[in-house]
């Protein structure tokens, strides 16, 4: 794991520069295989029979195909980001262009919001266009073993075919967004493990974009048609089938590369035993959380730098740093974990309360109960960016808990950040469920049981509710379980250390005084919280 003894914007160039290099070599390898041993054997001469026969033209193949694979390359690093992010759509983009030639320059420009979705979305298209070109030089390096020039030219337009089929399936299932894996591994071993994945996938859309591109040969020009006897036409099918297949090994594997070069943790700490290292080690770290840019590679590695920090005990004497005796550094770590989840919250309680806003008309207007809405997507789409709060979620709850134990001056208690972590992952826990569908309200004292002062809302209510429909986008609906879940799991991480704490408080009616703040929370009351914190700690909440 590499360490931030350079700058890391310098680590992640270098990282970048690194991939450019590595990605030659199963490219390399790729290319001689499939070439030189398995396509020259369909070759009609003995001369392209013998494999590593140098020529000119195998050299400029040879070159071609390594430039065509390195702008792949290039234009996946481009787009990669590891925070999603939604492209502008054509009419957006139409009506923003039409708003930037008609509107002098003096007043008002598009928000600054549709400019970022518009670069979005030319960089998408440019990752297509990309991947066209990289397909259609990488095909014809690869299979250009015949000198007829219409057997050349066909396998040329169906190359761009194959090019386009990857360009929009990488785009549709969202491949560009890094994934940061939380169990490191060396590298070589992490690429090691997905090379099986990467030849299925490959195998996939081989066929895909084979099957694809055959369909094309229909819409050919007469001239371009195939007029050959069926021998020769099953070996150019098997050529160019295998040849695409090689392509798509070679995407893969470099997709794959990339992912592992680029999410391997970085270490935002001194040299242990420096001098920086014994006076302020956290320093980097609270740099490269508070002054990068936000959404950037750097933000995320230190992120997942600090939720490594404060869950295991690899690098405990960095975790003992945030509780040095002023409380400020202790205090900076919890606030730029809180901000994102506070945004979540107040973002999703924004959605929430226009979603019910925007129904309250027809409920008054119409004999319909319950009325189905959804929440702006807007407002979801910040759910997209699970693995960043679920970071933030578990690096708060395990920093409180170990400073039960670790916190020798009590600057979590005495600065109050132990109520805030407790209120801001309850709030957004209710956001999150309402976002789902669940409705909470606050019962009167008169029907408290116990604990339970917190009941779910039903359909067969007497009263008529707006509830939020439960069928929305798969992937938005899938992250929020998983969020709910990481919120849950952190809360009682909490509680069960702070367990005897809480019930003390419990019983002397103190717990909303002691664990929730006194200003009002992102999402919902301080009474809701209470509640919601009261199950937790009879182990009830799910």
């Amino acid at each position: 794991m590499a360490s931030a003894s350079e700058p890391p914007e310098v680590i992640v160039k270098n990282r970048f520069l690194g991939f450019l290099i590595w990605q030659c070599i199963p490219s390399t390898a790729i290319f001689f295989l499939f070439k030189s041993f398995i396509l020259s054997s369909l070759a009609s001469t003995a001369r392209n029979k013998i494999p590593f026969l140098p020529s000119f033209v195998g050299v400029f193949s040879f070159l071609s195909f390594h430039l065509s694979q390195l702008l792949f390359s290039i234009s996946l690093s481009v787009i990669s980001s590891p925070r999603p992010h939604r492209p502008a759509s054509p009419l957006e983009l139409v009506l923003g262009i039409f708003r930037l030639l008609l509107v002098p320059s003096g007043e008002s420009q598009p928000p600054s919001d549709f400019q970022r979705r518009a670069k979005v979305s030319l960089g998408f298209v440019l990752f297509v266009a990309a991947a066209c070109v990289s397909g259609l030089v990488s095909v014809v390096s690869i299979c250009s073993l015949s000198e007829d020039s219409g057997v050349m030219l066909r396998i040329g337009v169906r190359s761009l075919a194959i090019g386009l089929v990857y360009g929009l399936f990488y785009l549709y299932k969202r491949r560009w967004v890094l994934e940061f894996p939380i169990i490191q591994r060396p590298p070589f071993f992490s690429f090691k493990m997905g090379l099986p994945l990467a030849i299925k996938r490959a195998f996939k859309l081989s066929i895909a974009a084979y099957i694809s591109s055959v369909v094309l040969l229909v819409v050919l020009p007469h001239h371009l048609q195939n007029r050959m006897t069926l021998g020769k036409f099953v070996v150019e099918q098997i050529r160019f089938y295998i040849g695409s297949f090689a392509v798509f090994l070679c995407w893969e594997l470099n997709h794959h590369l990339h992912q592992v070069l680029h999410t391997k943790r970085l270490i935002f700490a001194p040299p242990k035993g420096s001098a920086a290292a014994e006076t302020n080690p956290s320093e980097p770290l609270l740099a490269a959380l508070e002054d990068c840019a936000e959404s950037s590679l750097i933000q995320y590695l230190a992120y997942l730098d600090l939720c490594m920090v404060c869950e295991n005990n690899v690098d405990s004497w960095r975790r003992a740093a945030f509780f040095e005796e002023t409380g400020e550094t202790y205090k900076r770590v919890i606030g730029v974990c809180l901000r994102p989840l506070k945004e979540l919250a107040s973002k999703l309680a924004e959605g929430l309360e226009s979603c019910s806003s925007e129904k309250a008309y027809q409920l008054s207007t119409q004999l319909q109960s319950p009325v189905d809405s959804r929440v702006d997507s807007k407002y979801s789409e910040p759910l997209n960016d699970y693995q960043l709060y679920a970071w933030c979620a578990r690096t708060v709850a395990s920093l409180t808990a170990h400073s039960h134990t670790e916190d020798r001056y009590g600057v979590a208690q005495l600065s109050g950040s132990n109520a805030a972590v407790i209120s801001v992952l309850l709030s957004c826990l209710l956001a999150v469920e309402a976002f789902m569908g669940k409705k909470t309200s606050l019962q009167s004292p008169n029907h408290l049981t116990g604990v339970a002062g917190i009941r779910w809302a039903t359909q067969s209510s007497g009263r008529r509710e707006i509830v939020v429909n439960k069928k929305r986008d798969g992937r938005l609906h899938s992250n929020a379980y998983a969020m709910a879940d990481a919120l849950r799991t952190s809360i009682y991480c909490v509680v069960s250390v702070f367990h005897e704490e809480m019930l003390t408080s419990a019983k002397g009616s103190n717990i909303g005084k002691d664990w929730i703040i006194s200003s009002k929370p992102p999402f919902g009351t301080r009474e809701l919280l209470v509640q919601k914190l009261l199950l937790f700690l009879d182990f009830r909440a799910s």
